[in-house]
């Protein structure tokens, strides 16, 4: 019996396009000037030092920031890169520079299985801090609130199982009884392999579904039902 979702964003509940033509580019564009003018703050300062620490050598500011770049164009899944992207939308959502998108039938979808009162959860390779923001500034309002936790990169990388059952272990259910929705084959592998069950999104009919999932193409064709 499904007791708790947990969800991707990219490609599941919100278009891959969203993140990869307005946020992405919107991000790369003010990294050096952010960085340059925040490097003394806590939150960036932490993060250059991560990136140095990633790197292996010692790296300028200068440097740090062409590696940035360069992970933003890699789509490097790095918790530094995400965490200064993070602030950097923090700035464009407030502004109104843009909203999350959701997809409509994702957003009736969670709307649904909250008033059944079914536990949502999130686990996506953006940072916490940028998943409340798509969530708290989409067209539809503030959704923040419907869910009861976040998981990032933090908690460990989405195509090993060990982040799986670490999540599993903080929302304190069986794996077998929370269901993993994601467009990727890869992650789903993984969070199977913990013992979750999966359902794949096939947003792209262009995109080859896994035959080892259950698939879906919109919120209102998964089935919650499963033993």
């Amino acid at each position: 019996m499904i007791e708790a979702v947990l969800t991707d964003i990219e490609g599941t509940t919100s278009s891959i396009s969203f993140v990869k033509d307005v946020l992405f580019p919107y991000a790369r564009e003010r990294m050096a000037d952010f960085v340059t003018q925040s490097q003394h703050t806590p939150e960036v300062q932490q993060a250059l030092d991560e990136v140095k620490s990633l790197a292996g050598i010692e790296l300028n500011l200068e440097a740090s920031i062409q590696l940035l770049c360069q992970w933003i164009d890699e789509d490097r899944k790095v918790t530094p890169l995400k965490a200064l992207q993070g602030l950097i939308w923090e700035a464009g959502y407030q502004q109104g520079d843009f909203h999350g998108h959701l997809y409509p039938d994702a957003h009736e979808g969670l709307k649904r299985w909250r008033a059944l009162g079914l536990p949502l959860y999130v686990f996506s390779s953006g940072s916490v801090k940028a998943q409340k923001l798509l969530f708290g500034h989409t067209e539809y309002g503030d959704l923040t609130p419907w869910f009861e936790g976040y998981f990032d990169t933090t908690t460990g990388p989405k195509q090993e199982p060990s982040s799986y059952m670490a999540i599993a272990e903080k929302m304190g259910r069986p794996p077998a009884h929370i269901l993993f929705l994601s467009d990727i084959e890869g992650e789903l592998d993984a969070a199977a392999s913990a013992g979750l069950a999966t359902c794949q999104l096939v947003r792209d009919p262009e995109v080859m579904a896994s035959s080892r999932h259950a698939r879906a193409t919109r919120f209102d064709e998964i089935d919650l039902s499963r033993d």
